[in-house]
């Protein structure tokens, strides 16, 4: 039992959660690595939503509200960590939520398609193809689903599924907490900020938008300003420290 007054209490009860999810075959270990490796980049940033995250995030409830046909793409790490995150999100947006995974096995794609309808998600499971240009599993989607969406959600991505599905036209929305890596510097828009804090985030902003501020956001955004902004405060906080 880890108690509530621990300083690490939620950073704890994640990697528990993680280490069961695990055990069931929703996560991968190859996935607690890269859990452990954004946990270091959330340390850089305080553990906390930064202004531009912020910004970030209102900016994608904009681009998912104004979309045709988006979708929210989840793999075992994001439903371990936020499938109820995911169901709320979805109803908010109106997105549809797909299972894409690089380790991919039949089972492990209907536990985790278990796992967020558990949680209140309606997830869109028609026959996958190998439809995305790519050599490994993640190539195999929903033709009506992810295929043919305009706007994809992609928490805790890749970074070469992320330049596939950019390639294809698509507007990408990633949820990365390193602002160096391909996937963040390949997306269209990036949250460097961490999936549990960031959707329902997105999620309040789907609620709270007017058509004129969506607009607004959508006409915009810059980026690279995300990423730059997301660096300083990394460094600035590595500064003080040093002090």
């Amino acid at each position: 039992m880890i108690p509530r007054d621990h300083p690490r209490y939620h950073s704890l009860r994640t990697r528990e959660r993680l280490a069961r999810c695990a055990k069931k075959g929703i996560v991968t270990l190859e996935g607690l690595t890269a859990h452990g490796r954004g946990e270091a980049f959330d340390y850089l940033i305080g553990e906390r939503t930064t202004d531009s995250a912020l910004l970030a995030e209102r900016t994608a409830a904009a681009l998912l509200k104004a979309a045709h046909h988006p979708v929210i793409s989840v793999n075992g790490n994001t439903a371990a960590l936020a499938a109820r995150g995911i169901a709320n999100l979805q109803g908010a947006s109106g997105a549809l939520v797909e299972v894409n995974l690089f380790h991919r096995t039949k089972k492990r794609v209907e536990l985790i398609e278990r796992l967020l309808e558990d949680a209140g998600a309606e997830v869109f499971s028609g026959e996958a193809e190998r439809l995305l240009p790519l050599s490994h599993d993640r190539a195999w989607c929903r033709r009506d689903g992810m295929f043919s969406a305009d706007v994809v959600l992609v928490p805790l991505e890749d970074g070469d599924r992320c330049e596939a599905l950019v390639s294809m036209g698509k507007t990408v929305i990633a949820v990365d907490l390193n602002p160096l890596s391909r996937t963040a510097r390949t997306a269209t828009l990036t949250i460097v900020d961490e999936v549990t804090r960031a959707l329902p985030n997105i999620k309040s902003a789907c609620n709270e938008l007017s058509k004129k501020e969506r607009d607004r956001l959508i006409d915009s955004f810059d980026n690279n300003y995300l990423l730059s902004d997301a660096i300083r405060e990394m460094t600035a906080r590595l500064s003080h420290a040093l002090d």
